[in-house]
């Protein structure tokens, strides 16, 4: 059992939404952060499947470029996203760059068989990411590293 030293506070008594005064409240994201922070996902997620996972980088890229140095939120958004979709278009475009390179088929069918792989986790990642954004939460990718900050 949890004892408690206060009770908790009702919503309209002043305090910021229900908060202790001086404790930090929960930052709200503006609707436009928001749908910026959705373009940089959804954009990289269909951008993933459309081009056969090349170019999932360039709709965070353009999130980033157009409202990334006016909000952080988006900003992070947008880094978040431009580091996992950089990292697996890489992986897809070696995998195609190998496929054609292999000099055996059984050594071309694997690495074709890696873009499909890279552009499908892209897309997956991407609309997960796409609809925690939605909700105003930043998503942290699975298998993405820090290539931007």
């Amino acid at each position: 059992m949890v004892k408690m030293t206060e009770p908790p506070r009702p919503p309209g008594d002043g305090t910021a939404g229900g908060y202790p005064p001086g404790a930090a409240t929960p930052p709200t994201v503006s609707d436009d952060d928001r749908t910026w922070a959705m373009i940089a996902h959804f954009g990289g997620a269909i951008a993933m499947l459309v081009t056969g996972g090349t170019l999932g980088w360039v709709p965070p890229l353009i999130a980033y470029l157009v409202k990334g140095h006016q909000s952080p939120t988006v900003r992070a958004h947008s880094v978040n996203a431009l580091n996992f979709q950089l990292f697996w278009s890489t992986i897809s475009i070696a995998g195609y760059v190998l496929g054609i390179c292999g000099s055996f088929f059984i050594v071309g069918l694997i690495f074709f068989l890696l873009p499909l792989a890279a552009t499908l986790i892209g897309f997956i990642c991407g609309i997960i990411a796409g609809i925690k954004a939605a909700e105003g939460e930043l998503y942290r990718y699975p298998a993405a590293p820090e290539i931007l900050r």
